[in-house]
């Protein structure tokens, strides 16, 4: 039976060498009281320590000095096994240093090992990871020079197909957040962004005799109605109850708790960006490059689009009219709308459906998008894509392993170089005015996110769109299928590329 507690209370539910499992989405619906009530506590007692924090997109607040990044500053996590670093300044600094064990593992997977592990299955085979850093028969999932665990990720043959087997330590504490909890301890998460892993967390923990904590914006009389409880309050051990923070008023359109007509997408949008820290996306550059990419869109596509260049695609369909004509998806689950970027990516305006991320990854994994626009750091002669680890920054991999994974045509939106470059536009005659001192075509990349080699295997079709040229993958490599008006084939594209192209 729950009981409800103040935030200190709960946490003394969670004991040394706990696994925690967070539900939250990069910098969205991160049960923050919770995290800043483990800090407290650890700086009295030092306890809890020795905990294993597992997340499927990680669980920042964009803050170094709030959430989880004081706890773990200080030494009370021993291992993070998480999708994605980004949200987390702080931590994903100190896991280049060594200060304690972090894994990567691509997002979907985590949350499909999750919900395996909720039925009893202690992991969830894949093919997304085949021939990427992830694969054992490559690097391995492991950050850092600590990071030597090799029973997360497992290469098996199953009928003589490939897989990988992913699998994480049992969970032992769920720390949830969700919008309010009834009399009977049942939890809705209707004014939440999204709903993520919640459920199979709170299964999984309870099956491993766990505890659940979750905290909740406010408690109600009326019991809720059962298609709207996403967690049943027989699963949940603590509620605690703390009023959210005061946000602007343009946030509440991400909740979907009131109808916005489609020609009102835009402009709610522009409001959330002026509301949060997110950059301004109207450059030259980036429109170039969106407006180029969104050309691949057809009529009903189902379509994933990444946070960075590919973002300006969505203002292209917008501005040429298929938005209206396909169906955005997001990687925490919704279905439709339009999705937003910077602090609250993960959420989306005008949303048809959200339902759990393990479902959403069910359909990324088994081909059900038509095309996806991600971005890249580096390509190499190949075409294999380096998209989440650069050069003293480590962000994870996210998402987007399982997008690219099996989805028809793939688009990276990026630059040929970075760094100083500047471009400029007149009359569709591209000029560029300063080249970036670092290229983004190299002979040999980093760590491979994307592998061109299964991309063939799988008859994908994969274009590398940037601000002056666009390359298209073939098993012999890159060929240059287009160069934009203004641009010197030679002087500007082949006589920087570190290797030959077909042309």
């Amino acid at each position: 039976m729950y009981e409800i507690m103040g935030a200190d209370e709960a946490i003394r539910l969670i004991r040394d060498g706990d696994v925690i499992c967070v539900n939250s989405f990069v910098g969205i619906e991160n049960p923050v009281e919770l995290h800043e009530a483990i800090y407290r506590r650890y700086q009295r007692m030092q306890s809890p320590n020795h905990l294993t924090i597992v997340s499927s997109a990680g669980f920042g607040v964009w803050d170094e000095n709030r959430s989880a990044e004081g706890y773990i500053r200080e030494g009370a996590v021993d291992r993070l096994i998480c999708g994605h670093f980004g949200a987390m300044p702080s931590t994903k600094k100190l896991l280049l240093e060594d200060r304690f064990e972090a894994y990567n593992l691509p997002l979907g997977c985590i949350s499909h090992a999750i919900r395996a592990q909720a039925g009893g299955i202690p992991g969830a085979l894949s093919k997304v990871g085949l021939d990427i850093f992830v694969d054992p028969r490559r690097e391995g999932p492991g950050v850092n020079r600590l990071s030597i665990d090799d029973s997360f990720i497992k290469y098996v043959e199953v009928d003589g197909e490939e897989f990988l087997y992913y699998k994480i330590p049992k969970l032992t504490v769920a720390l949830i957040k969700g919008t309010a909890a009834d009399r009977k301890g049942n939890i809705t998460f209707d004014d939440m962004y999204m709903s993520g892993d919640a459920l199979s967390i709170c299964q999984a923990v309870k099956a491993n005799h766990g505890k659940v904590i979750v905290q909740v914006d406010r408690l109600v009389n009326v019991p809720s109605r059962p298609r709207n409880a996403i967690i049943p309050g027989c699963l949940v051990d603590a509620i605690v109850v703390v009023e959210p923070e005061k946000q602007d008023d343009s946030l509440t359109a991400l909740t979907g708790s009131f109808e916005i007509p489609y020609e009102e997408w835009n402009s709610w949008n522009d409001k959330i960006d002026a509301a949060s820290s997110g950059r301004g996306r109207n450059d030259t550059i980036g429109n170039i490059i969106g407006r180029r990419a969104a050309a691949e869109l057809r009529m009903d596509d189902i379509v994933n689009i990444g946070i960075g260049l590919p973002e300006m695609v969505t203002r292209h369909a917008r501005k040429n009219g298929m938005l209206d004509n396909i169906t955005l998806t997001v990687e925490s689950g919704s279905v439709g709308g339009f999705p937003v970027s910077g602090q609250y990516f993960g959420a989306t305006i005008g949303a048809a459906s959200v339902y759990d991320m393990a479902n959403q990854f069910d359909l990324y994994d088994n081909g059900g998008l038509d095309v996806c626009f991600m971005g890249a750091i580096e390509v190499d002669e190949s075409g294999n894509v380096n998209a989440h680890r650069s050069e003293g920054a480590y962000a994870g991999i996210g998402g987007f392993a399982n997008i690219t994974a099996k989805t028809p045509t793939v688009v990276f939106c990026m630059t040929f170089t970075a760094k100083g470059l500047q471009v400029s536009q007149n009359k569709q005659v591209v000029t560029i005015e300063r080249e970036g001192e670092i290229p983004k075509f190299v002979k040999k990349i980093r760590t491979i996110s994307f592998s061109a080699k299964r991309a063939i295997q799988n008859g994908q079709k994969v274009l590398y769109v940037t601000e002056r040229c666009v390359f298209r993958l073939t098993p012999r490599g890159l060929k240059l299928i287009e160069v934009y008006p203004g641009i010197d084939q030679q002087k500007d594209i082949i006589d920087k590329l570190p290797f030959e192209v077909e042309l």
